[in-house]
């Protein structure tokens, strides 16, 4: 009877495994993928005044889904709730200038980074801040986290006490918690775009999000007292990159993504949309 017992439960097993690879393979066939995106994250994604979705991400999104043979629908979702919302089977993937950091990467997959600027800070032309020391140099947290660490220190008497803005849910944020907590006063937002109002409002005295946005924010009309200053941060904590955030069951549409991450690079389009929106080469390298 046990030999029979053992028999059936190999059987059951290999039944299981049958089914369990079927669904696999019936995964694979995606026609139509829902992607989330902010929508207020100049130049990387935005709403234009006619309601419609623009900018880097925006494009590389049509590139991506005519390279997958996909048709894809865009939602507007705010940035904060996004990884619950994925998982939660609201939309199948994230395309928002989230970056793929270790702390996302437990609770979800990433793709291949698609561009990376790293962060940066911003204060008003006429502020005491306006002029921090080592702006534009650009230090690496996952090569040299002990330089990066004294470029702060040498800064870190001029931002004593003072309040920044900061995305909520934003690796700036996470970045302000771990290095300069107790230092200054975090204010959070949920969207750049109100930090950004709240700066010139005099209620903040810098902003911290990436290097991209804030030049493309500074260089907005309407934000000419807006200036981008003091070093710039990359890797480590801050992640890879902005990459596709993507359910961590979904491995084939993560390896389709990443086959069109790679096309992208390959055949020049991030170099060129990075040139048309950003002014430099944003590629990962």
């Amino acid at each position: 009877m046990k030999y029979l017992t053992a028999i059936m439960t190999a059987i059951a097993m290999i039944a299981a495994l049958a089914v369990s690879t079927a669904v696999r393979a019936e995964e694979k066939k995606w026609t139509h993928v829902t992607i989330a995106t902010e929508g207020a994250f100049r130049p990387w994604n935005f709403t234009k005044a006619d309601g419609s979705l623009d900018g880097y991400e925006i494009e590389l999104i049509k590139y991506f889904c005519a390279h997958m043979k996909v048709e894809c629908t865009t939602v507007i979702q705010p940035f904060d709730g996004m990884i619950p919302a994925l998982n939660a089977g609201k939309f199948d993937v994230i395309i928002s200038g989230m970056s793929a950091t270790a702390k996302r990467e437990e609770v979800i997959a990433f793709s291949d980074s698609y561009g990376t600027t790293g962060q940066t800070f911003a204060a008003l032309k006429d502020s005491p801040l306006a002029n921090l020391p080592l702006k534009g140099e650009v230090f690496s947290l996952a090569t040299d986290e002990a330089g990066a660490v004294a470029a702060l220190k040498q800064i870190e008497p001029l931002l004593k006490g003072k309040t920044i803005g900061v995305q909520t849910a934003s690796i700036a944020a996470t970045f302000l918690d771990k290095y300069l907590k107790g230092v200054v006063d975090v204010r959070e937002y949920k969207t750049t775009e109100q930090h950004d109002l709240d700066l010139k409002a005099g209620r903040v005295d810098l902003v911290m999000a990436s290097m991209a946005y804030l030049s493309t924010a500074a260089a907005k009309s309407g934000n000419e007292d807006l200036i981008v200053t003091g070093p710039r941060f990359q890797g480590g904590m801050l992640g890879r990159g902005s990459s596709v955030g993507l359910r961590k069951e979904d491995t084939n549409l993560k390896a389709m993504f990443n086959d069109a991450i790679a096309a992208a690079k390959a055949d020049g389009t991030i170099v060129n949309l990075s040139q048309k929106w950003f002014g430099f080469d944003v590629t990962p390298r």
